[in-house]
């Protein structure tokens, strides 16, 4: 695993998060890694997603693996299944 962040370091310099999906991000408040932290993967899946933007599973992993300081792909199954359905909870 890679070096922690601080809280105000731009969200797009933790793992997982590119240009898009920090423009993403932004859109829906949050920019820093404090941010994330404090909204959440599973919120902010959801925030992009009624913000419009097209968000798959994928981006829920991403999110997640940025909190974790992990790759998405390396999310444990059982992970990934509790966040997908946290985030299709109240749908």
């Amino acid at each position: 695993m890679g070096s922690a962040k601080a809280p105000g370091d731009p969200v797009a310099t933790m793992k997982n998060i590119g240009p898009q999906s920090a423009k993403w991000l932004a859109a829906v408040g949050i920019h820093t890694c404090g941010d994330l932290h404090e909204v959440g993967a599973v919120n902010a899946f959801r925030l992009m997603r009624k913000h419009g933007y097209n968000v798959t599973p994928v981006m829920l992993y991403a999110l997640q693996g940025a909190l974790m300081d992990l790759h998405w792909n390396r999310i444990p199954g059982k992970l990934r299944d509790e966040l997908r359905a946290r985030a299709r909870a109240d749908e």
